[in-house]
């Protein structure tokens, strides 16, 4: 046993491990270890092979998400080299493959793991169908729960299923496991279909708004998310007062569930030897070819949302008489990857 709390597991010094966590996790890093270790043959599967973004909170700064693995990243730490649009170069993206990267990255303080949804090397070819349900304030989880429920509705219309897990938030997410057939194309078209026929099923309940503004109070319908696109994994721990976990449910179990009941400390007793998340998860699917066609005639909801932004500044402008600003569009107020 080294000095500052620490210890060796699977040849990764541990350190600093009595320290708090962060601000209202009620939870140390210790905690943190303790608790991915114990999950480790549950969450691994939802990690191996997928480019990893994490979470991470150092002392004494803010959360920071982490792409690019740091410059002293152990060399038996898998890697994968992979475009990012957003900072146009190439990223050097870690692989959560076995205990010793995870334990690595729990020491590193990465609380919350967001894998891709699309592996190293099949780079078209997701493997799920997610869509993102994400509450106003007043109603939170009770209400994405309702519209988890216009979702499976529409699934089950076209003869699809998939599963549901808290986020870890507030919001809910379903995932609809894929056959390898369908492209990053067909499934975000798909997806925007499905979006769009819940918010018809009860739009004063859902909506597909993009911009935080025009939501009114509804459950946001998230249909962004495709192809490179991250969320939290089943299982990882969130950023939030308490230190909740992201938690797969039975459909027929939401209705009765909180996300405060998943937590660092409650879920590893909760799953005893079990692993919902692969238990409940049905088998790959085909993609239904009605949704994608409904799909590609729906516009992109991220670039319709700039051009309205921009439209909105123009008016505004105008409006005001104001000299024209030539710099981004407005932020369109959508929470980042799996905020929900």
């Amino acid at each position: 046993m080294s000095d500052r709390g620490g210890e060796e597991r699977d040849g990764v010094a541990l350190t600093n491990l009595d320290q708090p966590l962060f601000d209202g996790a009620e939870a140390t890093k210790r905690d943190l270890v303790d608790y991915l270790d114990a999950v480790r043959d549950r969450i691994l599967p939802a990690l191996r092979g997928r480019p990893l973004s994490v979470i991470r909170v150092l002392r004494g700064q803010a959360p920071f998400m982490q792409k690019n693995v740091p410059k002293y990243t152990p060399p038996w730490v898998a890697t994968v080299p992979m475009w990012a649009e957003t900072s146009r170069r190439e990223v050097s993206y870690a692989l959560c493959d076995d205990r010793r990267t995870l334990l690595w990255f729990a020491n590193q303080r990465a609380v919350e793991y967001h894998p891709t949804l699309v592996t190293a090397g099949h780079w078209d070819r997701p493997t799920h169908l997610v869509l993102d349900l994400d509450p106003p304030a007043e109603g939170g989880f009770t209400l994405a729960v309702r519209a988890a429920l216009l979702v499976r509705e529409v699934l089950g219309e076209v003869g699809m299923s998939g599963v549901v897990k808290t986020s870890g938030a507030k919001g809910v997410h379903v995932f609809v496991p894929l056959d390898e057939t369908p492209t990053i194309e067909e499934v975000a078209a798909a997806t925007r279909a499905i979006a769009v026929r819940a918010e018809r099923l009860d739009p004063a309940l859902a909506t597909t708004a993009f911009i935080r503004e025009d939501r009114g109070g509804k459950v946001f319908l998230d249909s962004t998310r495709a192809g490179g696109a991250t969320v939290a994994a089943a299982y990882s721990p969130r950023v939030r007062p308490g230190a909740p976990v992201s938690f797969p449910l039975p459909w027929d179990a939401l209705d009765g569930a909180a996300p405060g009941d998943f937590t660092l400390r409650t879920v590893p007793r909760l799953i005893g030897d079990g692993d919902p998340w692969a238990e409940l998860m049905p088998p790959p699917q085909r993609l239904d070819p009605g949704l994608v066609e409904q799909g590609r005639t729906i516009p992109i909801a991220r670039v319709q949302a700039m051009h309205e932004g921009k439209r909105r500044a123009r008016a505004r402008r105008d409006k005001d008489g104001a000299a024209p600003n030539h710099g981004a569009a407005p932020d369109p107020g959508t929470a980042p990857d799996g905020e929900g």
